[in-house]
């Protein structure tokens, strides 16, 4: 039956998904970006698919499909059997249409939608349906398998109405099925079958390209009877295409089953494909060719490995475990050979007979004489090594070995002989590798003649997976005709990519990422990758005008959703812009006022004067009294005290003491020129003070940001009227009731929202502040549970300050630093948990990486952060590691159920925790918390640790 392949689940399992997994129902925290422009399609760059759930094989399948663009015409211009409600309703056809008409749809919005990306859910519920009944594991083959039945059945039901009476033609099977002759011997008799195929399995392990898995593949068996005239007992059989699909597809059959361990195992070698491909050698009218040349390439490899093995014998000399060029070894000798003469052996100066502790005999050469024979007692002795002094030669003796006597008529003959082998070998080294090599060239040109090239076949989509075979993520590189480049296409995001790239994720042998389904097309058939006229203007058909009636009502209906939301967040922008654009005003003619009363204060006659205590009036609150003091051009202060006495914490914070000072400094000027005078001479040495702080550099201990929130506002260029009011703020302190001078508060005519906006925005710094120095303080204390959360937290939220100016927030880097590290050493926990092979530990483990560190890999990988991909990398790699190893088979199953989330690369975060619950800190504590844990890591990094 077209399009139903045989499919061996064990050589072809990959990513297991369970129902659990196809269920997913978690409430997404920071998955879309509420902006909708974020989310906005950039001019026609291509639509990019979200991943719903482990969906990314759906999407890697689909985008390869969609951009043969014959194949997209064919799915967008579908229209269901008129005669629909006349069929058997049986459950194929409740499945098949609806989904076809899903894929429409979603094909549709992939030509016109105005978004980034869109969402395939509908479809790929249907197809997910049809695995409900089963309770086992189900691969992404299965459902690849499952896509292209279903869209070929709905074909057939077309075509079948379209041609009553006629034999049906399913566009489906002529895009992507050809034929083969099975040419062969079966017991002594020889056979000849023609089938069909679609995609093409070609077996990767013990091969290095993509010729030689097709040469393999299109021989089974030994076949010498063939080509024999004998009738033998030998079976065996060739492929020959007859005719090739315009959509050639192979299927790279990277998984074999480990019989030990029981269980699929991926195969990470290297095999190379090439960008254009000729299929002449496989097709049935040049058998008898490609057979001469096959036969030709066969005499040719067995010369070559005989040259090769003489060339090894020439490479690696020698009849023990170690073996050296021969060349060299010549080289070696006539060196020895050449060594200047001498007369001392080396260990001649050694007198093993001397006792422990004497000096050593006298050296007695060749021409010393008799000795005098050693007595019994020192025959006794036994002889004590003295490392670096008995070992130490004479002067005199060489550093190299060089020979005792040779005479000069000796050196020269032996110098010659060995000078003249030496040559000999070189130049016999040299012919090898240069027929070696010919050999080589020969055999890759044996099919270069222009006879030989006329069935060329493009590359059009390589489908990658990387992982394991139980697990994995899958992506698509697909070429664009029109714009000469290839497209990355993973899930959402959609990239321009190059053949390098593509060869490095695609060829194996890199990571765990390779190639695991090629897609050719004919290149002699352009229709495939054309774009479709206007049959009246002549004009390529673009964007909307491809699509029929039905579907540009769809895209335009949900065009006009996105669009209303995007109308809805700019009022929404706008709104808030206007609100402090008019703040904004209002604060500017304040200040105005403000500057107007100040340059007349001096001149005015009237001083105002704090009302005596007896003019106090007690409002509705309870424990709190107020009084309007009004100042002339200014506005209109209110004197606020709470009840309960003083904040000695407060009266000592850097902030209190610098008020205080003003205050103190100021007094004079009371005296002189009264209250009011005296109370902006106060404000404006405080802002002085300030001022001086923020333009400091400082060291990233002392952040006087935390220290002053006014420090926060100058640097972050907050307006001048913010300014002033938390300035005035200040001496509202119920701390300062000791001199009720200076004890007001300012309700200037001042924009409410602005002023409130500002002081969120520093409250979200000083709590950014406590998760970053709690998680930095557990992580020093190695409790890498607890304190992920925090970093986790005060990186996103320091994230956001950064996004509204360089001086929001804190350093970036430091905290994506401690944030990576503290989920490599959960990961590493958790690893050495699941080595244990104890239950607890082992449910701990997986727990801490299911709960914890998967949910945290996205963040990782949102923002393409070379430390982040690379941590990420070695998490997976890590436990990749272990479906090679021997295990019980209750971790196996708990393995294989929990790879396919680790190796999920979606960037959306499906769930999340809460924010932990923040201690409670005080300025002053958490300004030295702070700057305890920075000169901490300051030591740490200055230690290169």
């Amino acid at each position: 039956r077209c399009l139903k392949i045989a499919h061996n689940k064990v050589l072809e399992a990959s990513i297991a998904e369970n129902k659990a997994s196809l269920k997913r129902t978690h409430t997404e925290v920071w998955s879309d970006s509420p902006n909708p422009h974020d989310r906005k399609r950039i001019d026609s760059c291509p639509v990019g698919l979200k991943n719903v759930g482990n969906t990314c094989w759906f999407s890697a399948v689909i985008q390869s499909l969609f951009n043969l663009l014959e194949f997209q015409r064919l799915v967008l211009n579908y229209s269901p059997p008129a005669r629909v409600h006349d069929l058997p309703r049986n459950q194929k056809e409740h499945r098949n249409l609806p989904f076809m008409q899903e894929l429409r749809n979603l094909f549709s919005l992939m030509v016109g939608s105005k978004r980034k990306y869109v969402d395939p859910s509908r479809a790929v519920e249907i197809l997910k349906d049809a695995f409900k009944s089963s309770e086992s594991q189900q691969d992404v083959s299965e459902f690849t398998h499952k896509l292209l039945d279903w869209l070929e059945d709905a074909f057939q039901m077309k075509a079948e109405e379209d041609r009553e009476g006629e034999k049906p033609k399913n566009p489906m099977v002529e895009l992507f099925y050809g034929r083969f002759l099975a040419v062969g011997v079966l017991e002594g008799k020889k056979f000849e079958n023609t089938e069909m195929f679609g995609q093409y399995p070609l077996q990767v392990n013990g091969f290095k390209d993509l010729h030689e898995c097709l040469e393999a593949a299109m021989i089974e068996g030994e076949i010498e009877s063939l080509h024999s005239a004998e009738n033998s007992a030998r079976s065996g059989q060739e492929h020959w295409f007859t005719e090739l699909p315009p959509v050639l597809t192979f299927e790279l059959s990277r998984f074999e089953f480990n019989q030990a361990l029981g269980r699929p195992e991926k195969i990470h070698n290297k095999l190379e494909f090439p960008s254009m491909l000729y299929m002449d050698r496989y097709m049935d009218r040049n058998r008898e060719i490609t057979r001469i040349k096959r036969e030709e390439i066969r005499r040719l490899k067995e010369h070559l490995t005989l040259l090769q093995q003489r060339l090894e014998r020439y490479l690696s000399y020698g009849s023990g475990p170690k073996r050296f060029p021969l060349a060299d070894v010549l080289q070696y000798a006539m060196e020895f050979a050449s060594s200047k003469p001498v007369c001392t052996s080396p260990v001649e100066d050694i007198d093993s007979s001397a006792p422990p502790g004497g000096t050593t005999g006298q050296h007695s050469g060749p021409a010393s004489g008799p000795t005098t024979a050693p007595t019994a007692a020192q025959q006794q002795r036994v002889p004590i090594h003295k490392p670096f002094t008995q070992s130490r030669l004479p002067p005199d003796l060489p550093m190299h070995p060089a020979p005792r006597h040779i005479t000069e008529e000796e050196l020269r003959v032996l110098e010659g002989c060995l000078h003249r082998w030496r040559s000999e070998v070189e130049n016999d080294t040299r012919d090898l590798q240069g027929s070696i090599t010919r050999i080589h060239r020969t055999i890759e040109l044996m099919y270069s003649d222009k006879s030989m090239m006329q069935v060329p076949y493009r590359l059009h989509a390589v489908l990658v997976h990387e992982g394991q075979a139980n697990a994995g993520h899958y992506w698509a590189y697909i070429y664009d005709p029109h714009q000469r480049c290839w497209m990355k296409y993973n899930d959402i995001s959609v990239t321009k990519s190059s053949w390098e790239e593509l060869v490095r994720d695609s060829f194996g042998g890199y990571r765990n990422a390779s190639a695991y389904c090629l897609m050719y097309i004919n290149d002699k058939k352009p229709f495939l990758i054309e774009e479709e006229f206007d049959k009246e203007t002549g004009q390529i058909l673009s964007g909307m005008d491809k699509l029929p009636a039905d579907l540009k009502l769809y895209v335009k209906e949900d065009n006009e959703l996105f669009d209303k939301e995007i109308e809805e967040w700019d009022i929404l922008q706008a709104r808030k812009a206007q609100q402090e654009k008019l703040a904004l005003a209002t604060a500017a003619a304040a200040a105005a006022s403000a500057a107007s009363s100040t340059s007349t204060s001096s001149s005015s006659p009237h001083t105002p004067s704090i009302p005596p205590p007896d003019l106090v009036t007690e409002d509705e609150c309870p424990g709190q009294h107020t009084v309007e003091v009004a100042i002339p051009n200014v506005g209109t202060f209110v004197i606020e005290s709470e009840e309960g006495g003083y904040d000695d914490e407060a009266m000592m914070t850097p902030n209190m003491q610098g008020i205080i000072m003003a205050i103190g400094k100021s007094s004079c000027v009371y005296e002189k020129n009264g209250p009011e005078a005296a109370f902006f001479k106060a404000i404006k040495l405080e802002y002085a003070r300030l001022l001086r702080f923020a333009q400091e550099d400082t060291s990233p201990e002392n952040d006087y940001r935390l220290q002053h929130i006014i420090v926060y506002f100058i640097q972050n260029q907050a307006p001048r009227k913010i300014l002033e009011r938390t300035l005035l703020t200040q001496f509202a302190d119920r701390n300062l009731a000791f001199d009720e001078r200076y004890l007001i508060k300012s309700y200037l005519v001042t924009s409410v929202s602005l002023y409130q906006m500002w002081h969120q925005d520093y409250r979200n710094f000083r709590e950014t502040t406590v998760f970053m120095t709690t998680g930095l303080e557990l992580f020093q204390k190695a409790n890498y549970v607890e304190a992920l959360m925090y970093l986790i937290y005060s990186y996103q939220y320091n994230k956001e300050l950064l996004s509204k100016g360089l001086y929001r927030g804190h350093d970036e880097e430091l905290l994506g630093h401690y944030r990576r590290e503290c989920l490599l050493k959960l990961n590493e926990q958790a690893a050495a948990m699941f080595e244990s092979g104890e239950e607890p530990d082992v449910s701990t483990g997986l727990g801490i990486m299911n709960e914890l560190v998967v949910p945290c890999i996205p963040l990782l990988l949102a923002h393409d952060i070379e430390g982040d991909l690379l941590a990420v990398e070695d998490m997976r790699n890590r436990w990749c590691s272990y479906l090679g190893q021997e295990m019980e088979s209750n971790l196996q199953e708990k393995l294989t159920d929990f790879l396919p989330k680790l190796l999920d690369c979606s960037t959306e975060i499906k769930s999340f925790h809460d924010p932990p619950k923040l201690p409670a800190y005080s300025t002053l504590e958490l300004c030295e918390r702070f700057s305890r844990i920075m000169s901490a890591l300051g030591r740490v990094h200055a230690d290169g640790r």
